[in-house]
């Protein structure tokens, strides 16, 4: 990469800094502007007056505070005015804040997503950092205080600070850029690393976004050393006084040089800054995105390659680099693509779920059961007893399962508080309130009971009938059911009405999609419950209709299904098992087998293969094959790193394999896939399983992990031209 040649001042000939940027400005009329608005704070012991800047969109608590070139040429002109107060001495220190739950959201997607001119995406880079430098070379200390969300430019700008603190309740904290499809372009390629070190940086910046854009939480943030000192908040996490206390009373302590205070600030940024640790996240951020993206996605590529020069750049010839990476990656498709699937989809469709009743009709639930002790009804149980803090209590066949199924809960807890995740004591609480039992008698005050048992439609309707005769009239029956009919299952329950298909995916506590699944007979109140708890589990909740495999299984299943017809046929294993490459999914389609379980797939393939028959959904007899030898991969590594060594297929498991003659190019197979999803969508839009296809990228990109950067999988599927090849029309105009 070569040297960024660093721009020299902006100020014009009036002394206004800000000059070259109000055409910019001037482009985004309808901008939500972000204020700071400024507080003078007396200090304890003596510390003279801190400014206290409070960054707020007067729009409400819901509506994120985010940031353009309006506000960020606001926020610019009050740090300046600011900087002449401390340069009389009327201050002695800065400090930012937000409102209430944010510190800021980060950039305003929407307006940056209808730039058409490369040279504006520098520049609103380059204004990034005029403003953010105001920050950082304040003539007195300055700090921020972290107290809510803090994502993109909304942690750069706490980056920018001299200090940094935050609170314990803290969420949503990250650099999610590569995900989006940008670079961290206001600072934070250079200056994470050099906060938390390279390690740590790379995992903010590079793993946590391609780990479907996870993000980290205060406590998080300060063990990595993002933050200097983190303080809880009030009881009430909305209120923010107590929290702004506290990091008053440390900014006085930093400013008057106390002692404990000064040596524990060293301790905090004491991080490994070796050659060799550089060198390790740079080697591992390119193998990240190599196996991530495979080279099709340009924005993580960018980042690792600004990561990597910036090891030896000055903090001007970065933010000239950054700059000219946002000019360059704001106008790819990919962006474009992103900003749809990620506003447009997840943040808009998911806030009003297609057909979803009134909430007012949602009925509180106070306690909860859960039929099974397995490892996915544990999952289940941890969920709904730390999200709703609501008794919760598990059943299964004997008592040895029921203390396994409890140990691990309460395994998983103490991992959390090992982590740091949860305190200690919080830790126990949650605990004491799972519980265990062989009767089912103990739902007898329970206000929704969901089966997580085998499945198989006769034990499910077994167990569901059981429960029906001791919960109350009014108590809802929810099934965790991945492609059973949940139509079939109410046909042998006496209240038919109150059944609900309330499907999670794998692993429970990570994945945000819930199918919410209505069958004939389920009334309003019970769907607008299941709705309610979503929301207070932290989940997404999508309405569809009952339909074999409902929408994530259905989409995944054809998918893999095509793949493996294709190998049976003759295709070789690479070629089949990579020929989807070019969409950058999280995983192959073998190696997705081989998590889902062979035996699993096979069971749903079998569900959709009587729905719907042979045509779209053959049952594999090479997998059935598989599945009778006691083979649970097709794939096996060779070599001695088992992790990362040559997929083969070894010798035993070809031996039961039998193939055709047929085989197919990869070029072949991505086009059959193609059109065999367009295919299947269009029938489930045609059936009415979901109100649109909006819905369908929404189950999909968070419930399969489908990649933002394609759009979701309808706008993708209209770029390659399946869906008119297929449809004869496409999914969107």
């Amino acid at each position: 990469m070569s040297e960024p040649v660093v721009p020299t001042s902006t100020t014009d000939a009036n002394g206004d800094r800000f000059a070259p940027y109000r055409g910019l400005a001037a482009r985004f009329p309808d901008e939500i502007l972000t204020r700071a608005t400024v507080t003078d704070v007396a200090l304890p012991d003596g510390a003279g007056t801190l400014a206290l800047l409070v960054l707020d969109n007067d729009a409400g608590p819901r509506r994120p505070t985010t940031l353009g070139p309006n506000s960020l040429i606001g926020i610019g002109q009050v740090l300046e005015a600011q900087a002449e107060r401390a340069h009389r001495g009327e201050i002695a220190a800065v400090a930012v804040t937000g409102k209430a739950g944010f510190l800021v959201a980060g950039a305003d997607l929407g307006a940056i997503n209808r730039l058409t001119d490369p040279q504006d995406g520098v520049l609103l880079g380059r204004l990034g950092h005029e403003v953010y430098n105001g920050l950082s070379d304040f003539p007195v200390p300055s700090f921020a205080f972290i107290n809510g969300v803090a994502l993109g430019g909304g942690l750069e700008i706490a980056l920018a600070a001299n200090y940094r603190t935050v609170s314990s309740a803290a969420k949503g904290l990250g650099l999610p850029e590569a995900f989006i499809g940008l670079v961290p372009g206001w600072g934070g390629v250079w200056k994470t690393p050099r906060l938390t070190g390279p390690k740590d940086a790379l995992t903010v910046m590079i793993k946590n976004p391609l780990a479907n854009n996870r993000n980290i939480d205060g406590r998080t943030a300060h063990r990595i050393g993002l933050a200097d000192v983190i303080f809880d908040p009030a009881t009430d996490p909305a209120d923010t006084a107590v929290f702004i206390e506290a990091s008053t009373a440390w900014a006085a302590r930093i400013l008057t040089g106390d002692a404990a205070t000064v040596a524990a600030l060293e301790q905090q940024r004491d991080r490994d800054h070796s050659d060799r640790a550089w060198d390790e996240a740079i080697a591992e951020g390119q193998a990240i995105v190599a196996a991530k993206t495979g080279g099709y996605v340009p924005a993580p590529a960018k980042v690792v390659e600004l990561f990597a020069a910036g090891r030896h750049w000055t903090r001007d010839e970065s933010a000239a680099a950054e700059a000219d990476a946002l000019g360059e990656l704001m106008l790819t498709p990919e962006f474009a693509h992103t900003v749809y699937a990620f506003l447009d989809v997840v943040q808009k469709r998911s806030k009003k779920p297609a057909g979803a009743p009134s909430p007012e009709l949602a009925r509180p639930v106070r306690k909860v059961g859960v039929v099974g002790a397995g490892l996915m009804a544990g999952q289940l149980a941890l969920v709904f007893a730390q999200r709703l803090q609501v008794p919760v209590v598990m059943t299964d066949v004997d008592q040895a399962r029921v203390d396994r199924g409890l140990g691990h809960v309460h395994g998983q807890v103490d991992a959390l508080v090992a982590k740091g995740r949860l305190p200690a004591g919080h830790g126990e609480a949650l605990k004491s309130l799972v519980t265990g039992s062989v009767a089912k008698d103990v739902y007898a005050d329970a206000d929704l009971v969901i089966e997580a048992v085998f499945e198989e439609m006769g034990v499910k309707k077994a167990v569901l009938a059981e429960v029906e005769a001791v919960v109350t009239p009014e108590c809802i029956l929810a099934t965790n059911t991945s492609s059973l009919s949940v139509t079939e299952m109410a046909s042998g329950l006496e209240h038919p009405e109150r059944l609900v298909g309330f499907h999670f995916f794998n692993p429970v506590a990570v994945m945000p999609l819930v199918e919410i699944v209505r069958g004939p007979a389920t009334t309003d109140p019970v769907l607008a419950t299941a709705f309610a708890t979503a929301r207070g589990l932290g989940k997404t909740a999508v309405l569809v209709q009952d339909a074999a495999a409902f929408v994530v299984n259905r989409i995944l299943l054809r998918m893999m299904g095509e793949v493996q017809h294709s190998f049976d046929q003759g295709t070789e294993a690479t070629v089949a098992d990579h020929a989807l490459d070019p969409m950058a999914l999280p995983m192959t389609p073998f190696t997705l087998l081989s998590m889902v379980g062979i035996p699993v797939a096979q069971h749903v393939t079998e569900s959709l293969n009587s729905a719907f028959g042979d045509e779209r959904f053959p049952v594999s007899k090479n997998l059935q094959s598989l599945i009778d030898a006691g083979i649970p991969s097709l794939w096996a590594r060779q070599g001695e790193d088992q992790d990362h060594g040559q997929e083969v297929i070894p010798a035993e498991t070809r031996a039961v394999l039998e193939f055709g003659d047929s085989p197919e190019t990869a070029e072949e197979l991505l086009a059959r896939v193609q059109d065999a999803l367009a295919q299947e969508i269009g029938l489930m839009l045609d059936e009415g399983v979901v109100a649109d296809a909006e819905d369908i990228d929404l189950c999909m990109i968070l419930g399969a992990g489908w990649p933002m950067h394609l759009g979701g999988i309808t706008p993708y599927l209209d770029q390659v031209g399946a869906s008119e090849r297929v449809n004869g029309r496409r999914f969107h105009a």
